[in-house]
């Protein structure tokens, strides 16, 4: 099929870090919930990082990683199951360093759940990287769980569009408010300052492009509802001078914000925009990135 004829998505198992602290700990139970919940499969991945570490470490050091590492498995395997009891779990020990180790384990079409801290001083920068580095590099979803554990579900999940462009990923929120039989809600920020500035825009056409902004959002909620007929899918557009900010106080009413990640590149490799940066440190909820390789492959498949 073409761009143009896009299909429900597949996803895959659900695979999420285990590094042995609290946010770890809370986003392995976020991922076993929701790996319940759509009928996929948890797989518990700890990248031990025994590569790199062999190259200045004893070998005794090396099998005292590993032991650790799969007692952490287990221990983390035991937790989920007495909670999601019927839950298909497997483990992996990864000899990978943590962001190359979650993405080989994902595949094509997983989705990777990462928690937002590490184990506390300089651990928890590096698991803050780890995060980003998968949400920046990964080809496939990735979802940063934020925000508190103990609040009460809103039974909606919550798509940042922009326009006609956003199918692909979208239907991937669709499948997701699909699952957890939630509403969708669209949200689009028309941030008027972005078009301030040019010796051509006048008041008329500030006013048409925030007509074309609805119509294009409405035309995608339209076409979410030919894929998700029985999902509740809403739809408006916000005005105001700061994207990030609506989209996190967006995210104080929501179960999951999901955004696509934007073609960057910056430097060596990949990198976020400042909206999806915002959110992946102030959110009040889990926040999913999907990004275009993988809302390419959704549409061409």
């Amino acid at each position: 099929m073409t761009s143009e004829t896009p299909v429900r998505p597949e996803l895959g198992n659900v695979v999420v870090g285990v590094d042995g602290s609290p946010s770890a700990r809370t986003a392995v139970l976020w991922a076993a919930a929701k790996a319940n919940t759509s009928g996929r499969s948890l797989r518990l991945v700890h990248a031990a990082d025994t590569d790199r570490r062999a190259l200045f470490a004893n070998a005794e050091t090396i099998q005292a990683v590993r032991e650790a590492g799969r007692d952490l498995l287990i221990e983390t395997e035991s937790a989920v199951l007495e909670r999601f009891p019927e839950l298909s779990v497997t483990r992996e020990l990864s000899r990978k360093e943590p962001v190359a180790g979650l993405r080989a384990a994902a595949g094509r079409q997983g989705t990777i759940v990462v928690g937002n801290r590490g184990l506390g001083g300089f651990s928890a920068l590096m698991l803050g990287s780890v995060g980003l580095g998968v949400a920046a590099r990964a080809e496939v979803p990735v979802i940063v769980v934020r925000g508190d554990s103990d609040r009460p579900e809103s039974g909606s999940v919550t798509a940042a569009v922009h326009g006609a462009s956003d199918l692909g990923w979208l239907l991937v929120a669709a499948a997701e408010a699909d699952a957890r039989k939630a509403v969708l809600r669209l949200v689009s920020v028309w941030n008027v300052l972005t078009h301030v500035g040019s010796v051509a825009t006048m008041l008329d056409d500030l006013d048409g492009i925030a007509r074309q902004r609805v119509h294009e959002v409405k035309t995608l909620a339209d076409r979410v509802r030919d894929f998700y007929p029985a999902l509740n899918v809403s739809h408006h557009v916000e005005t105001g001078t700061s994207t990030p900010g609506i989209l996190v106080e967006a995210t104080a009413h929501t179960d999951l914000l999901v955004m696509g990640r934007e073609h960057r590149v910056l430097g060596a490799g990949p990198s976020l925009g400042r909206v999806a940066h915002v959110l992946l440190h102030h959110a009040h909820c889990p926040v999913e990135i999907v990004p275009p390789a993988f809302a390419t492959r959704v549409e061409e498949a």
